[in-house]
Order: C-alpha cells, then structure tokens, then sequence
C-alpha cells in the first residue's frame, strides 16, 4: 500500500510538471516563468525549494546530537537568508529584469566578473544537489526494504525530478513546489501529533530536551574562539546563499516588485517555523524507540524514518513518505534548473553570444540534462557523507567569493571592476588557503577569513588608482509570455 501510494505521488508530479510544460515558449518563460508568479506561489516555491532534506533528516540528526547550537547555519542562517534577500535585495535587483544573478555582475562590474562569480555560484550547487540526490536513494532504499540499494534509489529519484524539470523549468519547479509545499506542512504536522501522542505529550517531549541541553543556542564558554566559529557558522548560509541563481530566481519569477519582496520574508519565516517539527519528533524517537542508541553511532539520519517505519500506521507513513519526497524533490529540480540556466546565460553565451532565443532555450534544456548527470555521479561518489555537511559546505564559496561584488555593488557606487575582481580573488585565495591548512583554520574559520579578504580587496581595489577599466555590460533579454 505504502509503496503504491508513493508511485501514485510520483506519476502525479510528474503530470503537474508536464502540464505545466505547456506554458514554455521562450527563454523567459523556462528560466523566470515569464514574471508571472503571483505571491502564494512565490512563498511556496521558495519554501519548499529551502525545505529539502537537509532540513528532514539532516538538521533533525544534527540537533539529537548537538542541539540548537549545531543548527544555527541551517534552519536559522538558511531562513535569515530569505529574509535579508527580501528586505534588502528583491526591490533592486528585480526592477533590472534579469534572468540570472550572472546576469548582475555583467552590468555592474562587466564580463570577467559575470564569468568568474558565475563559476563560483555553479560549482556551489554540487554539494547541495547531491544531498538531495543522496536522500532520494535513501529513502527509495527504505521504501523497498532494501530491495533498491541506496545507488539505484538515487537513479530513479533523480529521473523522476529531471523530466518534469527538463521540460518545464520554472513553470514546472514552481507549480510542483506550490503542491509539494502542501503535502509537507500536512504530512509533518500529523507525524509530529503522533511522535508527542506516542511519548506521553508534547510537553513531556520539550521537557525532555530541556533536560538535555538541547535548547542551548549560544556557546556555553566565554572562550572568544568558539564565539569566532559559531558567527561563521550562522553567516555562512545567511550570506553565503543571497548571491545564488536559485533565491535570484524565485525574486525575478515575480508578478511585481511587491511580491518579490514580500515572497522571499514570508517563505523565509515559514521555512524556520517548520524546520522545528522535524527536530521534535526526532526527540519524541529517542524518548520511544529503544534502537537509538544504535542509530545515532550508525546515522543518526536514519532515526526520522525508523520512528515512521517502524511505529507508525500506514497512512501516516504515506503522509511522512509524501512529505519528505516533497521536501527532496522541491529543493532537487531547483538546485537542478539554477545552474544549468546560469551556464547557459552567462558561460555559453558569452562564447556563443549571437544564440537566439530558440537556440538559448534548446541548450538550457540540455545543460540540466548535462549538469543532472554529472551531479548523480558526484552524489554517487561522496555516497555516506553527511546530508547536513553536504549542505553547509557547499555555501561557503559563493560567500567568500560572490557575496562582496554583489552588495557592494547594489550600495556603494565608488565599487569598480578592479575592487570586485580584487575581493573575489583576495576571498577565494585566502578561503584556499586556510582551508589546506589545519593549523590555520583550526585557530579561525576558513569561511570567515575569506570574506574578511574579500571586502578588504574591495575596498582597496576600489579606492586605489584604477589599473583594470571600470566595466559596465549590457544585458538584453526576450520577454516571457503573457500569463494565461
């Protein structure tokens, strides 16, 4: 039964997103939906597009072993993000009517700096792509009892969400979100009263993790060093994630300038309050389930499934099967769409620049194909790495590297060529650095001493005597279709 009801799931997603497919004429229409989004959609989709399995089973696994203070990059930087995007970026960057975030750099800074950030936002998505292709092969190896090894799992989920992404692109992606978004505030919901009902009460759960030191946000110490740490971990995706394809998308999908400020804060602020439920009956397993023990030294990822599998009725395992399917699929097909729209626009077309809209569209469609391959087989290669760390170390690149162009460029007009190439290469550099170095990024976060870098160069480059050319680009784009 349980299994027939997630096919069913399936096929039904898959319609959605091919009946959405119907609404793609052009470049626009594939990329940014033509602008028409109104704003229940644009807070779903960019919800459930943050409401991935990181935030399931990876941030639920982190807090049973660390607490609020081990989950202060996701779901609290991660929500920030949405809602910083919201109130300080949505307004400006939608009134220029761009299809990428490369797009930006290209008109602000000039081609070189469209390039290189554009590089820099592409290769950030492996990791957060291959969590979701990771927890997909998770649970269709679940749901088959182990009949679907883990790698398989990752094929046949991964093919699910590369047809209707394919053909669809953002018409699909946000019509999939906007139902997919519904199946996971019901689907947990149910399974959070059931988890309180099986420990005694939702109190009796709090309580408990009380009890433990759970709820402990802030470094305990006064030591300044784990101060240092914990404030990198809080910016990394509260920064490191404002400069990317998949947040600029959802803002220029936007049916006005309005909704694309207010979407961003209201899908931010939904994505914090939901990302509590799973971290609860996680709890609430520990309290019920006396194989515990022995999951958290195994996976501790595995302790939300085992709780629905192994104590839970049918229909709710469908509910928690459904919800978690969502939550993957959602973030899947638009961490899958952002960068392949993002080589196309600002990589191919730069070597190709006389394309036409058709040809764009065409080699948009082939770059998810493309970028969906090498993306499984990344996945399949770093197969056991934690979805959490998957997810949190993929954002510190485009922080120490694209995040100072961008704002300085939005709110400093004395920002030139020569200051952002400077803060990305000064960022990028001394990010490497500190990275290959244990001692140096045992002592002081990796993360924090690249962008720290980075706006030094921006400062300096820009201030100096100019020996690199101030560019400005031009961006051309075709309008999408008229809403239907």
């Amino acid at each position: 039964m349980l299994v027939s009801f997630i096919v069913l799931y399936l096929l039904g997603s898959i319609a959605i997103g091919l009946m959405a497919a119907r609404r793609v004429h052009n470049t626009a229409d594939y990329a940014v939906a033509g602008r028409n989004l109104p704003l229940p959609v644009i807070i779903a989709t960019t919800f459930a597009t943050w409401f991935g399995s990181e935030t399931v089973l990876g941030v639920s696994a982190q807090f049973v072993r660390e607490g609020l203070g081990g989950v202060v990059e996701d779901p609290f930087g991660a929500s920030m993000c949405l809602v910083l995007v919201g109130l300080f970026f949505a307004y400006r960057l939608y009134k220029r009517n761009l299809i990428t975030i490369g797009d930006y750099y290209r008109q602000r800074f000039g081609r070189t700096i469209e390039v290189v950030c554009s590089l820099i936002i592409l290769f950030s998505y492996l990791g957060w792509v291959a969590a979701q292709i990771t927890a997909l092969g998770l649970v269709f190896n679940l749901l088959s009892d182990g009949a679907i090894t883990v790698t398989w799992g990752m094929v046949i989920g991964t093919a699910v969400v590369l047809v209707y992404t394919l053909f669809g692109g953002m018409w699909s992606v946000a019509l999939t979100d906007f139902v997919q978004m519904i199946v996971i505030g019901v689907g947990l919901v149910a399974i959070a009263w059931f988890a309180a009902d099986m420990a005694g009460g939702a109190g009796k759960v709090i309580d408990f993790a009380a009890g433990q030191g759970k709820f402990q946000f802030f470094p305990a110490s006064g030591n300044t060093k784990d101060w240092v740490f914990f404030f990198a971990a809080g910016i990394t995706m509260m920064l490191g994630s404002i400069p990317q394809q998949d947040v600029f998308q959802r803002v220029m999908s936007s049916d006005s300038a309005e909704t694309a400020r207010r979407g961003p804060v209201i899908g931010g602020l939904l994505y914090l309050a939901f990302a509590f439920i799973p971290m609860f009956v996680v709890t609430a397993a520990v309290l019920v389930m006396p194989e515990t023990p022995a999951l958290l030294k195994d996976d501790p990822q595995k302790i939300l499934p085992t709780l629905v599998m192994a104590h839970m009725p049918v229909l709710l395992q469908v509910a928690f099967f459904g919800a978690l399917l969502s939550a993957i699929m959602s973030t899947a097909s638009a961490t899958l769409l952002a960068p392949s729209t993002t080589f196309v626009e600002n990589i191919l077309r730069n070597l190709h620049p006389g394309m036409s809209d058709a040809q764009t569209l065409k080699a948009m469609r082939i770059s998810v194909l493309v970028f969906t391959g090498c993306v499984l087989t990344y996945a399949i290669t770093m197969k056991g790495s934690s979805i959490y760390e998957l997810v949190s170390g993929a954002y510190q690149v485009p922080l120490v590297g694209a995040f100072v162009p961008l704002v300085f460029g939005l709110y400093w007009h004395r920002a030139t060529t020569q200051g952002a190439l400077l803060a990305v290469v000064l960022g990028i550099g001394v990010w490497l650095l500190f990275a290959g170095s244990p001692m140096l990024h045992e002592a002081f976060p990796q993360q924090l001493a690249g962008l720290l870098a980075a706006l030094i160069g921006m400062f300096a480059g820009s201030l100096a005597p100019q020996w690199v050319a101030d560019h400005k680009g031009h961006v051309h784009h075709f309008e999408g279709s008229a809403a239907a």
